[in-house]
């Protein structure tokens, strides 16, 4: 994997991921408030930086994420391919996104607390300007550890479900794709 160029995908990514997530999170916490009129609030109160709250903390929880999903997806395979001496099957490579998916998601849930916690913070706050530290420490002086791993069973459920479905389409549509270009001339 080109890490670079990997890593500068997912911080452009996250130019369209952050404000849908902060627009998402808010109407979970005011369910009586339209979408629409969530985000107009959002740009007449916050201007556009307000859309853009948690943009440094979305990027600082993807990056470890990633250089803990991807290598460890990769050593799972090789091992489950040493194990049974050929290469892994899609499924298998598909069990092993789960388990990295979900690992990963573990680790880097307080990270995915402090991200929450800056999305939703009252504009002017303290934790509104986006410190990732700050946000931690808060949480870990109010909340301790539990707070700081705040909802990480259903983070890991959901996490290991899609690195299922996505790492083990990926491995197939890649297996697929170096079939057809054997059989090409």
């Amino acid at each position: 994997m080109d890490r670079p160029g990997f890593m500068a995908a997912l911080v452009v990514a996250c130019l369209i991921r952050v404000p849908s997530e902060v627009v998402k999170q808010r109407a979970q916490v005011s369910a009586s408030t339209r979408t629409f009129q969530i985000f107009s609030n959002i740009l007449y109160e916050e201007g556009v930086q307000g859309l853009y709250r948690g943009y440094k903390s979305t990027v600082l929880r993807e990056i470890p994420f990633s250089l803990v999903q991807f290598p460890l997806w990769e050593s799972l395979k090789a091992l489950w391919s040493w194990r049974q001496d050929h290469v892994v099957d899609s499924w298998q490579s598909a069990v092993c996104g789960a388990f990295a998916g979900g690992f990963a998601a573990a680790v880097t849930t307080p990270l995915d607390v402090a991200k929450t916690r800056i999305m939703l913070a009252k504009a002017g706050s303290g934790t509104a300007n986006g410190n990732v530290l700050s946000a931690l420490h808060g949480v870990w002086r109010s909340q301790g550890l539990a707070g700081l791993f705040a909802g990480v069973f259903p983070r890991m459920a959901a996490i290991s479900l899609g690195g299922f479905i996505f790492l083990g389409a990926y491995d197939r549509t890649h297996s697929l794709l170096l079939e057809v270009g054997r059989k090409s001339p």
